[in-house]
């Protein structure tokens, strides 16, 4: 089941949607133009490694070796990565999926927010997500990157803004047809389907940073509840 587009349209242009999505493609294709390992020391340099900022605290034996691996790596100034791991993918599904969900779910969180007002919010809503991300994966010596948890954060916004809305979506089951979902309904089972994986990942391991999408969506159900009161 695939989300196409959402039945609201939004009342301004949503610029500030349209930016960022412009900086992450632009960004993407700097990626492109990288070597295999100069893409890894990119990824280690402007992706959040919670062991960066961790390892002076720890005793275990295996992240101080792991960060005396990658600290000759590591050079770039250790704020920067708070802001450009937002922007940075890990290849093609990776931006496309988070640029398509932002596209569907962004305009109209924009359009209640104002332009500036929803870059904001989606900086700091990264940022929630981000440490939501860290509280589970403290010591980590992999390098987080995507748009993700900000993004969520517009989903958790969406969520209780337009709760009324629709989401179609393809569904392909014997020949492909179109559905209309509650966004209620379909966000709400996503955000479950983020913490079950979240739980099943910390024992099974995983790529995915299920716990950021968590932290970011509750982040988006917190500040978008408050600004629903404001406007309505």
């Amino acid at each position: 089941m695939f989300p196409l587009y959402d039945t609201i349209p939004s009342r301004k242009k949503p610029y500030m949607t349209y930016a960022i999505i412009m900086a992450n493609v632009l960004v993407f294709l700097y990626e492109l133009a990288l070597s295999n390992p100069e893409l890894q020391v990119f990824f280690f340099n402007y992706g959040i490694v919670p062991l960066r900022y961790t390892w002076k605290f720890t005793s275990n034996l295996k992240y101080l070796i792991a960060w005396k691996e990658l600290s000759p790596i590591i050079t770039s100034n250790p704020v920067i990565p708070f802001i450009s791991h937002m922007f940075i993918h890990g290849g093609w599904s990776h931006i496309i999926g988070n640029m398509w969900f932002l596209w569907i779910f962004g305009d109209n969180v924009e359009d209640r927010m104002g332009h500036f007002g929803f870059l904001l919010f989606y900086i700091v809503g990264g940022l929630f997500a981000l440490g939501f991300h860290w509280l589970f994966n403290i010591n980590s010596p992999y390098p987080l990157v995507g748009a993700s948890g900000a993004i969520s954060a517009v989903m958790g916004a969406y969520f209780v803004q337009f709760w009324y809305s629709k989401i179609v979506s393809l569904v392909i089951w014997i020949v492909p047809f179109l559905v209309e979902i509650p966004a209620f309904v379909y966000l709400f089972f996503w955000f479950i389907f983020q913490i079950l994986n979240g739980t099943f990942a910390n024992v099974l391991g995983s790529g995915v940073a299920y716990w950021a999408h968590t932290g970011g969506f509750i982040f988006g159900m917190i500040v978008g509840s408050r600004i629903r009161r404001y406007y309505i």
